[in-house]
């Protein structure tokens, strides 16, 4: 006969099959994300520059130090925290105003929607050097603004240190609205009809519908928009090095090309690199406590 499983140990089996199917998974994430994130703090406290086959000399806060009197950092922390203050409002509100308007049962709004997601599906090396093109002194951009009567003169997009850094939040910003008009897009077509017949009865039609029906219910997609774009705004390198390199006179430089820069330049200066990635990883944790703290409950 056989014989009769404790039942504890069947408990215990329970609790213990969803961590065998999540080991796999820990495993990869171990090895990728969380033992290098351990090593690159580790760095942040050494000196491993220039010959890295040698071992990390310990140095304490001497990185630290050093980060606080670079006027470079500080520099780029400011051009990252404009470029989340002009590029996150934008992708949040225009590309809701997108979709409302390809939500439309129209003729040919199928077309509309292709044409909107199109950049998305664009290569972002194969979109930089296209607007590289446009904004040339003597690029398409500037011709039509010649050609208007707007200006006498193109203006310097990408080698002036008053247009450069705006001049990529623009490419940034063109990339991005179609794949957050389809995300509203997916919202959108949840919220029922009835609400919108009954607003009307109240009163309320035209615009000012989406203004009482649309955008309280959209509340959570506005939400996860505003972290996407917020996450992508402060990562982002592949416009940077591919239309400006970090200039004019670092005008356009963020900290992760900045980090780029110390990690992978002339320097090699991987243990001041850790120290750049460990100080963004502690403003963009600030960033998220305060947001979660000054942000209601619902």
């Amino acid at each position: 006969m056989q014989k009769s499983v404790p039942a504890n140990w069947t408990l215990i089996q329970q609790r213990l099959t969803p961590y065998l199917f999540l080991l796999p998974a820990l495993l990869v994430l171990g090895l990728t994300v969380f033992y290098p994130a351990l090593q690159a703090f580790y760095l942040s406290f050494t000196r491993y520059e220039y010959d890295l086959t040698q071992a990390p000399e310990w140095v304490g806060f001497a990185n630290f130090q050093r980060l606080w009197q670079d006027k470079v950092f500080w520099q780029t922390l400011g051009n990252t925290i404009l470029y989340l203050a002009i590029a996150v409002p934008i992708l949040v509100a225009i590309p809701l105003v997108l979709a409302i308007l390809v939500n439309q049962k129209l003729r040919g709004m199928h077309w509309f929607r292709a044409a909107y997601y199109t950049p998305v599906i664009i290569s972002m090396v194969v979109a930089g050097i296209a607007w590289r093109w446009l904004y040339a002194q003597n690029g398409l951009l500037n011709q039509l603004l010649k050609q208007t009567g707007i200006l006498t003169s193109g203006l310097p997009w990408l080698t002036s240190p008053r247009f450069a850094l705006f001049s990529v939040i623009a490419v940034t910003v063109w990339k991005g609205l179609g794949y957050y008009m389809v995300i509203y897009l997916a919202g959108l077509q949840s919220i029922p009809a009835e609400l919108y017949e009954a607003a009307a009865i109240d009163g309320s039609d035209g615009a000012r519908k989406h203004w009482d029906v649309t955008v309280p219910l959209m509340r959570p997609y506005l939400m996860l928009v505003a972290v996407i774009s917020a996450i992508s705004a402060t990562k982002v390198f592949e416009e940077i090095y591919i239309m400006t390199k970090g200039g004019p006179r670092n005008s356009s430089k963020t900290i992760v090309y900045y980090l780029y820069e110390q990690a992978f330049g002339s320097s090699l200066d991987i243990s001041y690199a850790c120290t750049i990635g460990l100080a963004m990883f502690l403003i963009i944790l600030v960033l998220s406590i305060l947001n979660l703290k000054l942000s209601p409950k619902n």
